[in-house]
C-alpha cells in the first residue's frame, strides 16, 4: 500500500482533513495529491480495493475520491463495499472517471457515490467539491 504523505509533523494540525485518494494511475494521485496538499489536507492512497479497505481500517478519512475503472474489484462495487459498512457509510465518496456517456453519472451515483467528476478533472472543481463535502460532515 503507498504510504502517507502528510506534511512534516510540527507543520500538521489537529483539524487537519484526511482524504483518500483511491487510483490506480500514479500520475492521476500525483496531480491530486499535489493540488490536496497545498490546500492543506492529508492525502492517503491507494492503488486498488485491497489497498483501500486496509487503509480504511487503519483510519477513517473525511472524504473518499474513487476511481471508478480500478483494476480488480471496480470503483463501483468497492463504493457498495464502503456504503455497506456502519462504520464508513457516512464518508462523502467523489467519484472520479472518464466515465462520461449517458447513465453513468446516474449508474455511478446509484451506487453509492456522493459525487461525480469526469476526467480530465478540472482542479479547481475538485477543489470547490471537495471543500463543500468536508463541510457537510463538519456539521
Amino acid at each position: 500500500m503507498n504510504t502517507e504523505n502528510p506534511p512534516p509533523a510540527e507543520e500538521q494540525t489537529e483539524t487537519q482533513k484526511r482524504i483518500l485518494v483511491i487510483e490506480d494511475q500514479e500520475l492521476n494521485r500525483k496531480v491530486v495529491r499535489i493540488v490536496l496538499q497545498s490546500k492543506g489536507y492529508t492525502v492517503v492512497e491507494a492503488t486498488d480495493a485491497t489497498e483501500a479497505i486496509a487503509s480504511l481500517e487503519d483510519a477513517i478519512p473525511q472524504l473518499i475520491l474513487m476511481d471508478i475503472a480500478l483494476p480488480g474489484q471496480s470503483g463501483e462495487d468497492l463504493t457498495r463495499h464502503i456504503k455497506a459498512n456502519l462504520a464508513w457509510v457516512d464518508i462523502p465518496i467523489i467519484a472520479l472517471t472518464a466515465a462520461a456517456m449517458s447513465g453513468d453519472r446516474e449508474r455511478i451515483l446509484k451506487a453509492g457515490c456522493d459525487d461525480y467528476l469526469s476526467k480530465p478533472i478540472d482542479i479547481k472543481v475538485l477543489v470547490e467539491r471537495v471543500e463543500t463535502h468536508i463541510k457537510r460532515t463538519e456539521i
